[in-house]
């Protein structure tokens, strides 16, 4: 079993930057890729990035992110993290990371494709 927590979110004003954190303890998940979501209200919750691997490896953002959202992660203490930066309001929603195993790549940003989440943590961006 793998548990994830998600820390660091918070308000902030737009144009601003955030660091999300999502640590993981429990079983072995060397070979688990990586994903952050998002969920506002009202909206299905929706893959903002993925790594291919808890150590590392292959990126990939989504349209709305690309260019102000980065991933990178940090092996001495399992954790990898989510910078937001030239938030915007349409940003605001509650964030998850996600460790999955055992899918291809194309299937990393389809929530069904992860095993495990963490419980979130809200974001908010005010204009």
């Amino acid at each position: 079993q793998v548990q994830l927590v998600e820390s660091g979110g918070g308000l902030v004003q737009a144009g601003g930057s955030l660091r999300l954190s999502c640590a993981a303890s429990g079983r072995t998940y060397r070979n688990y890729f990586v994903g952050w979501f998002r969920q506002a209200p009202g909206k299905e919750r929706e893959c903002v990035g993925t790594i291919k691997s808890w150590y590392g490896g292959t990126t990939d953002y989504a349209d709305s992110v690309k260019g102000r959202f980065t991933i990178s992660r940090d092996n001495a203490k399992n954790a990898v993290y989510l910078h937001m930066n030239s938030l915007k309001p349409e940003d605001t929603a509650v964030y998850y990371c996600a460790a999955g195993v055992g899918a291809i790549s194309g299937l990393y940003y389809y929530t069904s494709s992860y095993a495990y989440w963490g419980q979130g943590t809200q974001v908010t961006v005010s204009s």
